[in-house]
């Protein structure tokens, strides 16, 4: 969503600037250009930079009077003004109506990411529990993504856990199905679900279709809420089963409805007359902010999850919380009804964007008194919770940043530290490895991977580093020279001693980067953890006290390094392992490589066969089983 900006004090019919004023900078000359073909429609407006990336994304009911607010920089906020003064271009897109503006300025975020926008960088979806809807004998399932395939969703749950744990209660409660269409047309007896009491096996027709559908009934009863009404009808038939003195089938009742309590026992909180709702607090403090979202669905909690939205440290609550409701629900399904902590500068609007996106009516409701605002009002204590223990994390993080820098004698605490590890087993598959972190931690989304090319085959670690820091640097200096995009580090960790930081100390050198600070981290003798040594252009080794704080903090940072190389290396190398050689010979398709590995038996025995012997097999030609055998003896004596 845009954020408000301060309008002018009066229309201005043109902007253009007095001839006794200072001359405007490039950027404000750039729009006061756009400006002046702009029509008073709505729209959304981007500003790029001189590398085509967005610096921001916003939307106006008239494109025409909000651009204009941009070539005053003196009345716009500093961060705006830094804006205003990269802007190299702008792009325009209008729109029918304000609402259609909202979705598309929301969309647009959530894709380009713009650093001068509020900013939801999780973007991860959530899971639904499927009935499926394209087979006789419906499964239970869950699932992710595009709701492409027939069927009855339920949800969204907030967490993977909560739709496993509400699954296994199907599956003990309901008995329905979860294999695959492919599985159950193949069954010829019953699998272990069935023996541990988790499916009725219709696949091997230990049940019929009527009683089937019956338990789908209730297992949608209970999806949609209904499931007080299903636990009496269960504890009656218990009750008649037990008068009868059937007491297997009273137990197997009894077992239903207990796994029916498991699931409402993990319910925190319930509203029943709540409905279809998202209940979403909020609460600022130190110039960030946390957003609470809990789902409920048919008045059942269906989990919560924490957002940190990336904003400006003066943003109002009700600001970044707009602009939140914008991304989030660019990509998920609006309920009925969204509950909010904070009003909204445009609720109105939002509102009818949300109607729009669902295609149904949305209502936007701030609580004040009531179970609802009970219920609110936990949301917001969570936020506050979740942000207390985000901020005391991150102080910390800050002071280790701090004591690294006073240890490496560094200017300033590093705000972005890269660390580099690379991991072969004698020099097969060999895989460099960069890992990001800084006052918020680990920065995941940063890591990268390099699969090593030019080293393959050497198994040497220095010219491995080599390559990893000329393909890492060479490209920062071509998308990104002078450093404004906050890509560059601040300082580099290299697992190694002094071998490894002169072979990176020397790519830089070559690339014409002197003023970046590089630290060489060799282990301790045996590899013992708390006697690391550190190396550094121009001054001695040193090491630090077994119980130094950034020893620790340095070891924490190196070992995730560690980790995330190796484990690209192990996946590299189980692929390589399960890779046939004969699939990279020119020539070589599905039905050659069948008649080799017939003929031969195995893709080692073809490596070790002869001219004359490979000629024999049928389809291979005289050609190309000299192709075969260079490929795997070179272009040598032939046998």
């Amino acid at each position: 969503m845009t954020q408000s900006l301060p309008q002018p004090a009066e229309a201005t019919p043109d902007p253009t600037p007095n001839p006794g004023d200072p001359a405007p900078d490039d950027g404000v000359a750039v729009i006061l250009a756009t400006w002046r073909t702009l029509p008073n429609v709505p729209g959304v407006y981007r500003m790029l930079d001189r590398h085509g990336d967005a610096l921001y994304v916003g939307k106006a009911r008239d494109l025409r009077k909000r651009v204009v607010t941009y070539t005053r920089p003196e009345r716009l906020p500093p961060r705006l003004r830094r804006m205003v003064a990269t802007t190299a271009r702008m792009e325009i897109v209008t729109t029918h109506t304000e609402a259609e503006a909202l979705l598309l300025e929301s969309n647009l975020i959530k894709k380009l990411k713009p650093r001068f926008n509020i900013l939801l960088r999780d973007d991860k979806s959530f899971p639904f529990i499927l009935l499926t809807g394209d087979h006789a004998y419906p499964q239970v399932v869950k699932h992710r993504g595009p709701r492409s395939r027939p069927g009855r969703y339920h949800g969204p749950f907030a967490s993977a856990g909560a739709v496993n744990r509400t699954l296994v209660a199907l599956q003990k409660a309901f008995l329905l199905r979860s294999c695959s269409d492919t599985v159950f047309a193949n069954r010829s007896r019953p699998c272990l679900l069935f023996q541990i009491k988790r499916c009725c096996a219709p696949c091997v027709d230990r049940i019929d279709r009527p009683a089937y559908d019956a338990l789908v009934d209730q297992a949608r009863a209970f999806l949609e809420g209904r499931s007080q009404d299903l636990q009496r009808d269960l504890a009656r038939r218990m009750e008649e089963a037990s008068a009868r003195l059937a007491f297997e089938e009273a137990a197997d009742y009894r077992d239903r409805i207990r796994a029916l309590t498991t699931v409402q026992a993990h319910q925190d909180i319930a509203l029943p007359g709540l409905g279809e709702a998202d209940v979403i607090g909020l609460h600022q403090a130190g110039g960030q902010t946390c957003v609470q979202v809990f789902f409920f669905r048919a008045g059942a909690n269906h989990g919560n999850r924490a957002y940190f939205p990336t904003h400006a440290r003066d943003d109002a609550p009700g600001t970044v919380l707009e602009a939140f409701l914008g991304q989030f629900y660019a990509r998920q399904q609006p309920p009925k009804a969204v509950l909010l902590s904070e009003p909204v500068p445009n609720a109105a609007l939002v509102e009818e964007a949300l109607c729009i996106r669902a295609d149904r009516r949305v209502r936007l409701l701030v609580p004040q008194r009531g179970d609802r605002r009970k219920v609110v009002d936990h949301a917001v204590t969570n936020a506050r919770e979740a942000l207390a223990r985000r901020l005391a994390e991150t102080g910390a993080q800050r002071t280790l940043l701090e004591g690294l820098a006073e240890v490496l004698g560094l200017e300033a605490p590093p705000e972005r530290v890269e660390v580099y590890d690379n991991s072969h087993i004698s020099g097969t598959n060999p895989v460099g490895g960069m890992i990001v972190a800084g006052p918020e931690g680990f920065q995941k989304n940063a890591y990268r991977t390099f699969n090593i090319r030019q080293a393959e085959t050497t198994a040497d670690d220095y010219a491995m580093m080599r390559e990893v820091m000329e393909r890492r640097f060479g490209r920062a200096l071509k998308e990104d020279p002078e450093r404004a995009r906050g890509q560059w580090p601040d300082l580099v960790l290299i697992d190694g001693g002094q071998g490894q930081l002169s072979a990176a100390l020397g790519v830089l050198a070559d690339l014409g980067i002197e003023d970046l600070p590089l630290v060489g981290i060799a282990k301790g003798p045996d590899r013992d953890a708390g006697r690391e040594r550190f190396f550094m252009s121009g001054k001695p080794s040193f090491l630090l006290p077994p119980n130094h704080p950034v020893l620790y903090f340095v070891q924490r940072l190196r070992d995730e390094a560690h980790r995330f190389a190796i484990g690209t290396h192990r996946a590299r190398r189980k692929k390589s392992a399960g890779a046939n050689p004969l699939d990279g010979i020119p020539g070589i398709g599905a039905t050659r490589k069948r008649a080799l590995m017939h003929h031969f038996g195995s893709a080692k025995a073809v490596s070790q066969a002869g001219l004359a012997d490979l000629e024999a097999v049928d389809g291979i030609s005289a050609a190309l089983a000299r192709t075969i055998y260079e490929s795997f003896h070179g272009a040598g004596d032939r046998r």
